[in-house]
């Protein structure tokens, strides 16, 4: 695996979080998170602005190689997934400005992948990046820890085999017929 910086997104409008890592071979490392404020911004496309040159920003000032964003999930409040799915879409749209990948990670995939749990809380997702990324410090919000989940998660789902669209998963002989690195 070349050497890639991650640039993970909980998309939302009044919190978003972000979270960067650089990985290589089988190794990661924290780069940076944090969160973008958005509640001073009473108007939703004030909002959406805000976000696309945030996310620009973050690209610009970090230079990922591929996004990975946390997918909507189904509520009950049409108007909240509608605003929600619209501060995902300028993030992608971010990133797609500037020729980034972009990978999409349901919540209950992402909560699994860093906990093994899909019902995992917030703080349990948290404690385990701490762990899984040497953080000392306790975030002061969630969705910093959220993106950073879906950072890793990426990662964890990264250059697997037989994972290109169209192909299936193959068997685990084949796995480590072609990955005999990984393997011990």
């Amino acid at each position: 695996m070349q050497k890639k910086i991650i640039l993970g997104i909980d998309p939302g409008t009044t919190i978003m979080g972000y979270g960067l890592i650089s990985c290589s071979s089988n190794a990661m490392e924290l780069i940076s998170y944090g969160v973008i404020h958005l509640r001073k911004y009473l108007e939703q496309m004030l909002k959406l602005q805000h976000i696309f040159r945030r996310s620009l920003e973050l690209i610009e000032n970090y230079h990922p190689t591929e996004l990975a964003i946390e997918a909507q999930f189904y509520g009950k409040n049409i108007q909240s997934m509608l605003k929600l799915g619209r501060a995902q879409g300028i993030s992608i749209a971010a990133a797609l400005y500037r020729d980034i990948p972009v990978y999409e990670y349901a919540p209950r995939k992402i909560k699994q992948s860093i906990t093994g749990n899909g019902s995992a809380s917030k703080e349990q997702v948290a404690a385990m990046l701490k762990k899984l990324l040497k953080i000392n410090e306790s975030p002061e919000y969630f969705d910093a820890t959220d993106a950073l989940a879906v950072a890793v998660t990426h990662y964890f789902q990264g250059d697997r085999v037989d994972s290109l669209p169209g192909k299936k998963q193959g068997s685990w002989e084949s796995f480590v017929k072609n990955n005999p690195g990984r393997v011990k």
